[in-house]
């Protein structure tokens, strides 16, 4: 997990060309969601924070995000994640 506050954003930058980070998340509300989320863009620079994959998110406590990972939200909710 790398967080937002923490790393510059041209590092930041080369890890997602380099695929070292695929999905963003909130440390806050513990969603996670992919990059280009509109939700995600919102959020405040201090609450983000950036994972590999999904199963380090889930690792870390994190839950998909409703807007971009519906399918995965919905599991999630069920209680089948």
């Amino acid at each position: 997990m790398i967080y937002h506050s923490q790393i510059e954003n041209v590092q930041l930058l080369h890890k997602i060309k380099n695929y070292e980070v695929r999905l963003g998340g909130n440390k806050k509300l513990k969603i996670y969601g992919k990059l280009n989320c509109t939700s995600g863009k919102r959020m405040k620079r201090q609450n983000r924070t950036f994972f590999v994959d999904e199963k380090e998110a889930t690792a870390q406590g994190y839950r998909p995000c409703g807007h971009c990972l519906k399918s995965d939200y919905k599991k999630w909710k069920d209680g089948l994640i």
